[in-house]
């Protein structure tokens, strides 16, 4: 599956931005998908995924309540809904895709595909 991400940019603190991230390829609904971010110097870390059927969804702590996953199987999309950004948001955001992964999939080794990112940055 070939993964393409969208929708970065500069936005201020309490800002919102969506990102979108278009598969193709593959049959979507075989994947769980998933959101990781990535700040420089930083390690890339989970923020977010979604199951095949978007029915389970898991989210990391420090966006919990302001970010919101969702799928449309139908568009063969996963989008990001970010709210009230931080400066500390402020990363290369990667979407992510694994024929195999658990709903509950939060580790980079669990997904195998992963698109090119696309830079969110917040200002204080």
């Amino acid at each position: 599956v070939q993964l393409q991400a969208s929708g970065g940019g500069l936005v201020q603190a309490g800002g919102s931005l969506r990102l979108s991230c278009a598969a193709s390829g593959s049959p979507f609904s075989n994947y769980v998908m998933g959101w990781f971010r990535q700040a420089p110097g930083k390690e890339r870390e989970f923020v977010t995924a979604i199951s095949r059927g978007g029915g389970v969804t898991n989210y990391a702590d420090s966006v919990k309540g302001r970010f919101t996953i969702s799928r449309d199987n139908a568009k063969t999309t996963v989008y990001l809904q970010m709210n009230s950004l931080k400066p500390e948001d402020t990363a290369v955001y990667y979407c992510a895709a694994d024929r195999y992964a658990r709903n509950q999939a939060k580790t980079v080794a669990e997904y195998a595909y992963w698109g090119q990112g696309t830079q969110v940055t917040v200002s204080s």
